[in-house]
């Protein structure tokens, strides 16, 4: 039972991290005003650590959590669609890719970070009913690329500095 507790405050504890790097977020100007909706996408580093510091049903919930609070707090129904297709996407490629053992955190990251992008275009591509909209993945996944390997990169010394604690 100790051992639950333990667990439970751990992952609460990080949801809230993964809380406050989304407020940072909203709060920072636009990376590249000239571009729509690209965002490093910062609480993804907490997911990154999760899922290999607990598994994919940890990282899964602790994302869900954030995604839900942050919505309700600066978004609305849309950004929440939005969210909930990236990360549905960004999961379970990063699950696939992990398992594999074939790539790094940051390789993970990197996929996370594209099929993020892929989840909201889709959705963007329902929503106003074009295909066009399709293109802008070119850029996404430029983007997406860059923001994977930063996101990858701090999930490691996230992973490197918790597991010298005893959590």
């Amino acid at each position: 039972m100790k051992i639950q507790t333990k667990k439970i405050t751990v992952l609460a504890l990080f949801s809230a991290m993964a809380i406050i790097f989304s407020y940072i977020e909203a709060i920072l100007p636009p990376i590249w005003s000239a571009i729509p909706g690209i965002k490093v996408g910062l609480a993804n580093i907490v997911t990154v650590a999760l899922l290999y510091r607990f598994s994919i049903k940890e990282a899964s919930i602790v994302a869900f959590i954030r995604i839900i609070i942050i919505a309700l707090l600066f978004g609305n129904a849309m950004t929440l669609m939005y969210s909930i297709a990236g990360f549905v996407l960004s999961i379970a490629i990063m699950a696939i890719l992990k398992k594999t053992g074939m790539f790094s955190t940051v390789g993970v990251s990197i996929a996370g970070g594209v099929f993020h992008n892929l989840g909201q275009i889709i959705v963007a591509m329902i929503v106003l009913q074009t295909k066009e909209i399709g293109y802008y993945m070119i850029i996404l996944a430029i983007t997406g690329t860059v923001a994977g390997i930063l996101i990858g990169i701090a999930g490691n010394l996230m992973l490197k500095y918790s597991s010298k604690r005893r959590l």
